[in-house]
């Protein structure tokens, strides 16, 4: 167990460790190879049903742009059947 006397030998751990963790980090960094991940594409299901979703959630919101009572299962129930067609 290490005791801290005063101020000065709080500062000084904290900033040993904070270089000891920059260092760790740049060696995984170094180690990896980075590469980027390939955005997914989204299936025509997934289009209508967005573009149903938007168009029927006005229906199921308040004047103020708050969702009725089950107001969002209801438009998702909705839009999943306008998709399915």
């Amino acid at each position: 167990m290490v005791r801290l006397t005063t101020i000065d030998d709080v500062i000084r751990l904290l900033e040993a460790a904070k270089s000891a963790g920059q260092a760790v980090e740049d060696v995984k960094a170094a180690s990896k190879p980075v590469a980027k991940k390939a955005k997914r594409n989204a299936s025509a299901y997934s289009k209508r049903y967005g573009a149903a979703f938007k168009r029927l959630a006005p229906k199921y919101k308040t004047k103020a742009g708050k969702w009725k009572k089950d107001g969002f299962k209801r438009c998702a129930a909705a839009a999943r059947k306008e998709a399915k067609k």
